[in-house]
């Protein structure tokens, strides 16, 4: 590692992307690059986090997120330790607080914590003396998919700066697009909204965003588009008329890419409804970015870890 990477980590938690700083970012975008070597290894495994233990406490389901965490832990030699609500005493009526204090008081270096509830990342934090890492809680934030995403489009272009990204779908429940708005605007790229009026957060003139509800016109002269699942497990009745009608005027297809930007990129933070938020010949196309979003979040969740794990050892 570079002196850059083994100097102090200032951060004891990963709440959200708006507190860390543009060169935290830098940083942990370097240590990303360097761990993606690791990954092209035959054998994909280094010591530097031998001897450290790390909690995966997924309290939603998650396939993507929760292998990426493993992986990346596991190539780094951590310790890691699997715990699904439908597992834990969460289901006989144990308080979040005291499953959080009996992880604790088996001494984890670091907690990734999913949850359906906005704030439980926080609500650890404040009680708990290992790292946090957020995982996605509620409708708050998802930073490591924020950071990911970030990641693979520097991996593109380079740079950020002077960008266009559009953020397609059901934005009202999407903690996805409210950490990719933040961190995609700091690093330098102007992001359009567009959605269902049903499916925009209340205040979203707030955001430092264009707003769209015709996609045809959202498209136009984009770089990226960053398509998003449908939650329907989140969503009150009659906020959409119906999937095939969503499918029809929000769902995106080789049509809407024609006035986009020449060399388009998409992408989709999975798991996607092909069909319904993204035409499946554009998902395998080489415009496609998926995949390289799933390579790139083991790396950034590597470099994630051995940062947030690494903190004391580089205070001392």
């Amino acid at each position: 590692m570079s002196t850059h990477e083994t100097s102090v980590w200032p951060h004891k938690d990963l709440l959200d992307t708006d507190h860390l700083s543009l060169a935290d970012v830098e940083r942990i975008f370097a240590a990303a690059h360097s761990f993606q070597e690791v990954n092209q290894r035959p054998v994909k495994k280094v010591p530097t986090l031998r001897g450290k233990s790390v909690v995966l406490f997924f309290a939603e389901p998650s396939t993507r997120t929760k292998t990426s965490f493993d992986m990346a832990g596991k190539r780094l030699s951590a310790d890691t330790f699997a715990l699904a609500s439908s597992s834990s005493s969460l289901t006989k009526g144990e308080s979040l607080k005291d499953t959080a204090l009996t992880l604790q008081a088996m001494n984890p270096d670091a907690i990734v914590i999913r949850h359906r509830a906005s704030g439980a990342a926080r609500f650890l934090s404040e009680r708990l003396e290992c790292s946090i890492i957020n995982a996605g809680d509620g409708w708050h934030a998802h930073p490591t998919q924020a950071l990911l995403d970030a990641f693979t489009l520097i991996q593109e272009w380079g740079s950020l700066t002077g960008k266009k990204v559009l953020i397609l779908g059901d934005i009202s429940h999407s903690r996805v697009a409210r950490s990719n708005v933040d961190l995609l605007t700091r690093l330098g790229a102007s992001v359009r909204l567009c959605g269902p009026r049903t499916l925009m957060p209340p205040h979203i003139s707030a955001w430092p965003v264009e707003v769209h509800d015709d996609l045809m016109t959202a498209v136009d002269g984009v770089d990226a588009v960053m398509c998003l699942r449908l939650q329907l497990e989140r969503m009150q009745a009659g906020l959409l008329p119906d999937l095939r009608e969503y499918a029809r005027t929000y769902g995106l297809g080789p049509r809407h890419l024609e006035r986009a930007a020449a060399d388009v990129r998409v992408l989709h933070p999975g798991p996607m409804n092909r069909g319904v938020e993204i035409d499946s010949g554009l998902a395998d196309s080489l415009s496609s970015l998926v995949l390289d979003q799933v390579a790139s979040g083991v790396a950034v969740r590597m470099a994630l870890l051995f940062l947030y794990m690494t903190r004391k050892e580089g205070a001392q």
